[in-house]
């Protein structure tokens, strides 16, 4: 009997609440690194642990099942199955001494759903600082305008998330918020010749187990090519000056801030650097081309994970939700 195959270096999405037969084979055959759901996928709590159960049935149990589930307007699992959670710019408002413990119950709160749900992923916290301009698509999804504070309260938030026994996602490195267009739409670029406040919280929360790049050109780092797709961003600064060695996965390779067609654009972004091409809509024709065009994932990335997994497992404690969002409650009157 033949292995199985190895995993490949992407995650992808999926079309609908349901695995439809199609999809199921080609996950079958060409396995990717995990699945990225999104709120086209969730229904309610029973169905959500089921998909997540046939997911790993289907690609192997080391398959990774992501979420954006931020709290705030980033939120795929919603009222009235789950609780409604604040967002970081709202934690970041508040007095020093309550907001560390406000973000670190919303990491809590939020992972100990998605850890029901069959979900060991989730893309937050947002380590991004807030500048004068910064386009609403970060917006209110940022802790601070100060490099400390939002490097603070990301941990807290990435902490809360451990405690549920979720491996964190640090986005969108090496900073987004000095982007004053929506990368979803087109390219936004960086003129900026100092980014250091940018990039401070990202080296000060380095030990993570995830990071997501940003599809941004920074013309003091790399004067055309995004940080997603840019070996210089990723090999200089990222594993660099940030000292990053865990997972390094895209930001969506979907969005029109990328140009190329989906298995050039994760082709380059493997090639980049990143260990892992992300790609989200979940369309059969895009995520069949992504999968039969990325390598199965490298010895490194492997390595990469099974440590991401390591730190989840490794941080869980006892939890008792309802106590912690009654605290939460208080902290946020």
């Amino acid at each position: 009997m033949s292995p199985p195959p190895r995993p490949r270096a992407a995650i992808v999405g999926i079309a609908g609440p349901t695995l439809a037969p199609d999809e199921a084979a080609l996950l079958r055959e060409y396995p990717p690194a995990g699945v990225i759901l999104f709120a086209r996928n969730i229904a309610d709590p029973a169905q959500l642990a089921a998909l997540s159960a046939q997911l790993r049935g289907v690609m192997g149990a080391e398959a990774v099942v992501m979420i954006d589930q931020e709290g705030g307007r980033v939120a795929r699992l919603r009222p009235p199955h789950w609780r409604p959670h604040p967002s970081a710019q709202s934690i970041g408002a508040l007095p020093p001494d309550r907001a560390g413990r406000a973000a670190y119950l919303s990491g809590a709160l939020i992972g100990a759903e998605c850890a029901q749900g069959g979900i060991d992923v989730v893309c937050a916290p947002v380590l991004d600082v807030s500048h004068d301009g910064t386009t609403d698509a970060i917006g209110d999804r940022a802790f601070s305008r100060e490099p400390a504070v939002a490097a603070r309260l990301g941990r807290c938030f990435a902490e809360g998330l451990r405690a549920a026994g979720v491996q964190a996602v640090g986005k969108h490195a090496p900073g987004h918020g000095r982007a004053q267009v929506d990368s979803h739409h087109e390219l936004p670029i960086v003129e900026a010749s100092d980014l250091s406040d940018d990039i401070a919280p990202f080296a000060a929360n380095a030990d993570l187990p995830w990071l997501m790049t940003a599809h941004v050109v920074y013309r003091a780092l790399d004067a055309d090519v995004p940080a997603t797709l840019s070996p210089i961003v990723i090999e200089d600064v990222i594993r660099g000056r940030i000292g990053f060695t865990g997972v390094l996965c895209s930001d969506d390779l979907a969005m029109h801030a990328l140009a190329g067609d989906p298995a050039e654009r994760a082709q380059r972004a493997l090639a980049a650097g990143c260990d892992i091409a992300l790609y989200c809509p979940g369309d059969a024709a895009g995520t069949a081309a992504v999968l039969h065009a990325v390598p199965a994932l490298s010895p490194h990335a492997a390595e990469r994970l099974a440590a991401a997994a390591a730190w989840a497992r490794e941080g869980r404690t006892a939890l008792d939700p309802e106590a912690l969002s009654g605290e939460r409650t208080d902290l946020m009157a």
